[in-house]
């Protein structure tokens, strides 16, 4: 009867691990950041960046095939470096951009492909055009953060976007059709009382 009750009792631990839920996190926006790179004319590469936007992660650390992520930010929040550059990537020659055009993006399956490496999976919008988009992403650390005072993980991704597919591609090829983008991105766990 005893060994009846200690399998019943590890069946049902071990059911209730299967069935863990994952645990939110929420971008940790003074750290995250997304960079981007043209080639201009061969002379040059010319940067552009993101950062400060809102997201959300649904984070599984023992399975994180059934984590999620979703991300937005205005299109007009670019930082080019330069103004002059920054009015025309809002001109009509490229985003032709209104205060409320987003960028967003939601995952949609996550291949886990090593240790800490997946593929995300997803679709990203931008400038009214919906692609699927693979993003080879890397867990840099998942633990207690030192200063926060609770769970934190940061994870780093790349992908390449032709701009072409989202209608922005304006003098390509002389400006590269290709987009080189890298993401990295901290995120806390939310509490009690958060989100």
């Amino acid at each position: 009867m005893k060994t009846l009750i200690a399998a019943t009792a590890t069946t049902a631990l071990l059911a209730g691990a299967a069935l863990a839920e994952p645990v939110s996190y929420e971008l940790d926006p003074g750290h995250s950041q997304i960079v981007f790179t043209v080639d201009h004319l061969g002379f040059s590469t010319n940067h552009g960046m993101y950062s400060g936007f809102d997201g959300s992660i649904e984070f599984d650390q023992e399975d994180p095939a059934n984590s999620s992520v979703e991300v937005s930010f205005p299109v007009r929040s670019m930082i080019t470096g330069w103004e002059p550059r920054f009015e025309h990537f809002m001109s009509d020659d490229f985003f032709a951009a209104g205060e409320d055009d987003m960028v967003t993006f939601t995952s949609t399956s996550i291949d886990v492909t090593g240790e800490d490496t997946a593929e995300i999976t997803g679709d990203l919008t931008l400038n009214g055009v919906t692609k699927e988009v693979v993003l080879d992403t890397t867990l840099t650390q998942a633990g207690q953060h030192p200063m926060e005072g609770r769970p934190w993980a940061g994870f780093d991704a790349t992908t390449t976007l032709l701009r072409s597919d989202y209608n922005l591609g304006a003098f390509a090829p002389a400006v590269s059709d290709e987009v080189e983008v890298m993401i990295s991105i901290e995120a806390g766990e939310v509490q009690d009382g958060e989100g």
